[in-house]
């Protein structure tokens, strides 16, 4: 191996990304989020999307193996939920930035996309964890931007 992990990961963040807060209900029926920008899609058919935790995360075991889990894509406008969230101990979603979806999981308000999803598979992978969800239910917005992240930094098209 000729690189470090400082080159690996500056190289890996030349790919731009979308910033998603993924949330959960812990076990006292509160609101979890944490900021992601490892989701991706995996199968139509059925309707799989993944995302990547953090195996020394310090909300792992909430976020390891929820029943229902949401993924939340950010509208450029909410930059701030994504530092909030971002954040060591701020992980607790503010009452007024979620309502409960079909299946329970927090649904970030104003998000371009919010997909509902039930836990498929979870895989070791590295220093990560690979969530698997099978989507049950979306929620989609016609209008916004979507907040990007590139090279170290928020980005927004044009």
């Amino acid at each position: 191996m000729d690189f470090d992990s400082r080159e690996l990961r500056n190289a890996l963040g030349r790919f731009a990304t979308g910033v998603c807060l993924i949330t959960v209900t812990d076990e006292q029926g509160r609101g979890l989020a944490m900021t992601a920008n490892s989701f991706s899609s995996v199968s139509l058919d059925p309707p799989l999307v993944l995302w990547n935790l953090q195996s020394n995360s310090e909300v792992y075991d909430a976020f390891a193996a929820p029943r229902y889990f949401a993924i939340n894509i950010l509208s450029l406008e909410q930059q701030e939920h994504s530092n909030r969230y971002a954040k060591k101990g701020d992980h607790l979603l503010a009452p007024e930035h979620f309502t409960p979806g079909r299946f329970g999981a927090p649904m970030v308000n104003g998000s371009l996309v919010n997909f509902e999803c039930e836990l498929e598979a979870s895989h070791e992978g590295g220093d990560h964890r690979i969530i698997v969800g099978r989507v049950l239910d979306l929620q989609q917005s016609e209008e916004g931007d979507p907040l990007l992240f590139y090279a170290g930094g928020y980005r927004a098209l044009g």
